[in-house]
């Protein structure tokens, strides 16, 4: 299916329209979030990443608690309802300055001053934290899960393969997939709504990216905690080893998004994000996305600052045009919500009660356009 070409294309659309009808109706979802790019240093050294910096780098930087509530403030004045973490993985491992920095602040690791963090972010704005920290132990998540609404770790690839030198995740720990899937199945496990999904075009093939996209449906059906996929297309950058490596095309992304849809059923929700494919909307859409991801009015896409956020207002018309509806979600999904006494930390359900209809999307009186 993931190379069909063709009258295969339109019949692998139609399927996936057709489950998505039957999962969402004409709805499509957002989430208006806030992101805080709460440190940048990483052990990891991705071929592809812009994102991770070295400790004397001049761009290196970690958030202080009062730029951390400043930027959550101005997300909430703009009406955002969640409020991204986003952060390198492990870097007080590699770098004993970071180390002691944490500790100087009475923090034994990131996940702990991850943690502190997102506390504020919701006691200061109310709004949902949700966290993506890297690879995350047990222990990890039971720190993480009463401070964030729900939690998230792209798996990438399954491959082992891309670990080896000269490919996209030489030099990268945490990019092994068996640690990665890990965390999966420990956020499974102590009931966390969790988002994953993979990332196209870092050198991995066609039937590497099936393969990632079954061990992820594999996890869900043993614990019920993906709440999305995300089905994301890596793009260049001039910084990075990867600078001249192709990019996945338009309906490259496309099939891919087509097969998520029909392997993962009705269950759960595919994503592909609108910023790293501005000329592809409608043919997502026609390929069966439900989601378009966060999209934030304040603050850039820190993974791909060089790629902007659509106009809100353009993606409303490219769904309307396609016979579909936009509507606002929160960091956590409405199926989650329903449950929250399984799924959702007793501090959050409050306000989740209180911004949410009946299909657990926010009430249209609370959306923002």
């Amino acid at each position: 299916m993931i190379h069909a070409t063709g009258s295969e294309v339109d019949e692998l659309f139609a399927r996936a329209r057709h489950i998505r009808q039957r999962r969402t109706g004409d709805i499509v979802t957002y989430s208006r979030k806030v992101f805080v790019p709460l440190t940048n240093l990483c052990r990891d050294r991705c071929g592809y990443c812009t994102f991770a910096r070295q400790q004397d780098d001049p761009a290196a930087h970690t958030m202080t608690p009062e730029e951390v509530v400043a930027v959550a403030q101005a997300g909430k004045r703009a009406g955002c309802k969640e409020v991204l973490f986003s952060l390198g993985d492990k870097a007080e491992l590699r770098y004993p300055s970071y180390r002691d920095w944490l500790r100087n602040r009475g923090f034994s690791s990131t996940i702990d001053y991850l943690a502190s963090m997102c506390r504020l972010a919701f006691e200061e704005t109310g709004l949902l934290p949700h966290s993506n920290a890297g690879v995350l132990s047990a222990h990890d998540i039971e720190v993480l899960r009463p401070v964030n609404a729900s939690l998230g770790l792209m798996l990438e690839s399954a491959s082992e393969r891309l670990l080896r030198r000269g490919e996209a995740h030489y030099r990268c720990p945490d990019k092994a997939p068996v640690l990665r899937l890990q965390t999966l199945h420990a956020a499974g496990a102590a009931q966390v709504a969790f988002t994953t999904g993979i990332l196209l075009g870092i050198g991995e093939t066609d039937e590497e990216r099936v393969d990632a996209l079954f061990e992820i449906r594999d996890v869900h059906q043993q614990y019920g905690q993906i709440q999305e996929v995300i089905i994301q297309n890596f793009r260049a950058k001039n910084d990075t080893l990867f600078a001249g490596r192709p990019e996945p095309t338009a309906m490259d992304v496309a099939r891919t998004v087509a097969v998520a849809r029909l392997i993962f059923g009705l269950d759960v929700s595919v994503q592909a994000p609108p910023n790293l494919n501005p000329e592809g909307h409608r043919l997502l859409l026609d390929a069966g996305i439900n989601d378009w991801g966060g999209i934030s009015p304040v603050t850039r896409d820190f993974i791909n600052p060089e790629r902007a956020w659509p106009q809100m207002a353009d993606l409303r018309r490219v769904t309307n045009e396609a016979g579909l509806r936009l509507r606002e979600r929160l960091a956590i999904y409405p199926e989650y919500i329903a449950d929250s006494n399984t799924w959702i930390s007793e501090r959050f359900r409050s306000s989740l009660a209180a911004i949410t209809g009946a299909d657990g999307l926010v009430r249209p009186d609370l959306e923002k356009w």
